[in-house]
């Protein structure tokens, strides 16, 4: 089963989705999945440096007041899945271009899987600016792909056509938050959902498809 995740790897929700993908398919061992990333980026007019984080709270999350009850709440929500939020160690609002561009090399190296979980938590978790090149390519030898050579092609221009391609894709698809999800091609749904939605959703997609061969 052909699994199309649109994602971002500075968006939380896309993380706690992804999450809860892997943990739905952990329970229906029977479903052959093979994951592919789509690039999406929530922000791409950030500037290549990007933000402060405070910027960002300010004009996009109404202040840092409001801002902490939101990020309580995705917080509370991760830690049902295990993952360990802590938005007080986020400094930087990144542009995430070139992250995605990793994760498409890495997915090529068949760790692309592994890849986005790594940022994620080095993003959300540890607070590292995944922006940067430096913090990219460390981030990717942590997955076991080498550092020198992550480091040379992040200074090359590699699939940062089909980053944008992929952006364009969603637009043309109506695509206008993530995580979204599209499962052989034809049966699509948004949204970090409950565990059980994924679940009934595999089921609902195996169903059919074995309906019609």
């Amino acid at each position: 089963m052909k699994i199309e995740v649109w994602a971002d790897v500075a968006c939380p929700w896309c993380w706690i989705g992804e999450t809860r993908l892997l943990r739905a398919l952990q329970q229906r061992p029977e479903v052959r999945a093979e994951i592919v990333w789509r690039p999406f980026q929530l922000q791409p007019g950030m500037p290549a440096e990007g933000k402060p984080w405070e910027e960002l709270v300010r004009t996009k999350f109404g202040g840092p007041e409001r801002a902490r009850v939101m990020f309580g709440h995705v917080a509370s929500a991760g830690a049902l899945d295990g993952l360990p939020f802590n938005f007080d160690a986020v400094t930087t609002a990144p542009n995430t271009r070139s992250a995605h561009r990793l994760i498409l090399h890495a997915q090529q190296n068949g760790v692309g899987q592994e890849m986005a979980d790594a940022l994620f938590r080095a993003y959300f978790s540890e607070g590292r600016d995944v922006g940067r090149t430096g913090v990219l390519a460390d981030v990717a030898a942590g997955v076991g792909l080498d550092r020198d050579r992550v480091a040379r092609f992040l200074a090359g221009s590699e699939f940062a056509d089909e980053v944008d391609a992929s952006q364009a894709d969603a637009a043309a698809h109506g695509v206008n938050g993530v995580p979204f999800f599209v499962l052989e091609g034809k049966y699509a749904f948004s949204g970090a959902q409950p565990l059980e939605t994924f679940v009934s959703v595999l089921n609902q997609v195996a169903r059919q498809e074995s309906a019609g061969r």
